[in-house]
């Protein structure tokens, strides 16, 4: 009678663990979505600063009455670029849409806005990136739906461009302002 070799056996158990465990990633929930602390808690507090010669965003702007677009994006970062004739676009129909700009140099953020359309109503400066840090941006851009009593309500992790700006930013900024 022939012995099977435990080393035998391991290649298949391995594989079988293996495919386990991808099947059970794959079941999770949305594979994009990255959950935020903040969802249905106070929005964290926005920078101080601003840009010169331009409305600087507040805590009480975040806490008006009003639905607030709050976006974190960088006149360096390609995405931005991408998401920004939307951001336009939503101010033009009359949202509001404030804007954060982090880890960029003021001159270059100025001269974006200048070039491109401003879409903001209210802007913060932040150099060094600490508010983006309490309001748990990981990489700009990263877009917000904050309630008028400043609840967090909505986090949209990449550029808002495409199905899925259509397919989950959309619906959730729809659902915000019906109430």
């Amino acid at each position: 009678m022939a012995r099977i070799s435990p080393f035998m056996l391991a290649p298949p158990v391995l594989f079988a663990c293996l495919a386990g465990l991808f099947y059970v990633g794959m079941q999770r929930g949305d594979p994009n979505a990255l959950p935020s602390v903040f969802i249905g808690q106070p929005a964290p507090a926005v920078p101080e600063r601003g840009l010169e010669g331009r409305t600087i965003l507040a805590d009480a702007d975040l806490r008006s009455g009003d639905v607030t677009v709050v976006n974190f994006w960088a006149s360096w970062c390609p995405p931005c670029r991408a998401e920004h004739p939307q951001l336009q676009a939503m101010s033009d129909a009359g949202l509001r849409v404030a804007g954060v700009n982090f880890k960029d140099e003021a001159g270059q953020a100025d001269k974006y806005l200048k070039d491109e359309g401003d879409p903001f109503f209210a802007l913060g400066f932040d150099p060094k990136g600490s508010t983006a840090i309490d309001w748990g941006v990981t990489a700009p851009p990263e877009t917000f739906i904050v309630d008028g009593d400043g609840t967090v309500l909505f986090r949209f992790a990449g550029p808002l461009v495409g199905s899925d700006y259509e397919q989950r930013f959309r619906p959730a900024l729809e659902e915000a302002l019906a109430k």
